[in-house]
């Protein structure tokens, strides 16, 4: 589990910081500006850290859940 924890933490660490704010919430910048970089993200390095935090923050639940029971 401690594994997890710390890949968990260099992992969201490493990605870029996200300065969008309230501004698009209320302006509606979202899926309207799409652009071609938006649509393949997930090539990228920052979508690839944004998937690894998900599955490592989904393994860390996981885990958590899993101890609860157990002890």
């Amino acid at each position: 589990m401690g594994a997890v924890c710390i890949a968990l933490v260099v992992c969201v660490l490493m990605q870029k910081e996200r300065a969008k704010g309230l501004g698009t919430a209320l302006t509606g910048g979202g899926s309207a500006n799409a652009t071609f970089l938006d649509k393949n993200k997930g090539r990228t390095r920052e979508g690839q850290l944004e998937r690894y935090s998900k599955i490592l923050a989904s393994a860390f639940f996981i885990l958590v859940i899993i101890l609860g029971f157990v002890s």
